[in-house]
């Protein structure tokens, strides 16, 4: 359910919360995990990390950060105040494409109407992808969200200031009580805001709140996998004069002329990220 350092909460199959602690000193388990554990008075211990249906991480060349495991789909929040970063956006879209997961958009705060038009048209490129895109506003009704959410395991994901935790408490009544009753057990105070953690929705399913981000590196793909990743690339994949076209200069790139240069540039960038972070890893 959530995390600080090695230490941990977990919920039982009969619904009891307890703290919990992994073997060893390293751990991978994440929030969203499933695990075997052993029972010792008022604690746990976590024994298996069970198989994973899906892992959502962010990789550059310095470090790797876990944000959740086996959710069914990812809510990327966005907001007409402050403004948001499309780039962001679309390197979230990309993990998710890597990993099969479903994505929706949402766009928050769309009662404050003056920055609605740029809001929109910065997720319009998204839209015509095919991508879902849900307009609404935490503060007044987040109803349209929750149709969303019933009988599944969704983690939010944004920028900081986009109203996640709005959300959160707006969904779940007792949210803020129950992150606090959380940071009390591990005596973690102010930073457990950096880690991830989970909770039951009223209507069934569950939901991971995950701390605000500004980058998300994919240096976890290889070439091949973020090339596949892109879903506007896929029509024309292959059918370029040279098997391995970088998409730049090449004469008779098949995706010129069919993709948009913003998207082109974009791909361009991740592909030297990637190979920054392999010449490193080296």
């Amino acid at each position: 359910m959530s995390a600080h350092g090695r230490h941990y909460m977990v919920r039982l199959d009969d619904g009891r919360v307890l703290q919990a602690f992994p073997r060893g000193k390293r751990s991978e388990v994440a929030c969203g995990d499933r695990v075997d554990v052993s029972l010792q008075a008022d604690q746990a211990r976590i024994e298996k990390l069970q198989e994973r249906r899906s892992l959502l991480y962010r990789k550059d060349a310095f470090k790797e950060k876990t944000v959740a495991a086996n959710v069914d789909q990812v809510v990327i929040v966005t907001a007409t105040e402050p403004g948001f970063s499309g780039d962001l956006v679309a390197r979230i879209l990309l993990a998710l494409e890597a990993q099969d997961v479903e994505a929706l958009i949402v766009l928050n705060k769309c009662d404050l109407a003056a920055g609605l038009p740029a809001a929109r048209a910065q997720l319009a490129e998204f839209a015509a992808m095919g991508y879902r895109v849900l307009e609404l506003s935490a503060r007044g009704d987040p109803a349209p969200l929750a149709e969303h959410l019933k009988g599944r395991l969704s983690v939010l994901i944004g920028q900081s200031g986009m109203g996640k935790s709005t959300l959160v408490n707006a969904l779940i009544p007792g949210a803020a009580a129950a992150t606090r009753e959380i940071s009390a057990a591990l005596d973690s105070g102010k930073h457990t805001t950096t880690f991830a953690r989970l909770y039951e929705l009223p209507g069934g399913g569950e939901l991971i709140d995950s701390p605000g981000l500004q980058e998300f590196g994919l240096s976890h793909l290889n070439v091949g996998e973020l090339e596949q990743a892109f879903r506007d690339f896929r029509p024309y994949l292959g059918k370029c004069r040279f098997r391995d076209c970088a998409h730049d200069r090449e004469p008779d790139c098949a995706l010129r002329g069919h993709v948009s240069p913003g998207r082109l540039a974009l791909y361009r960038t991740l592909r030297q990220e990637i190979a920054s972070a392999a010449r490193l890893d080296r």
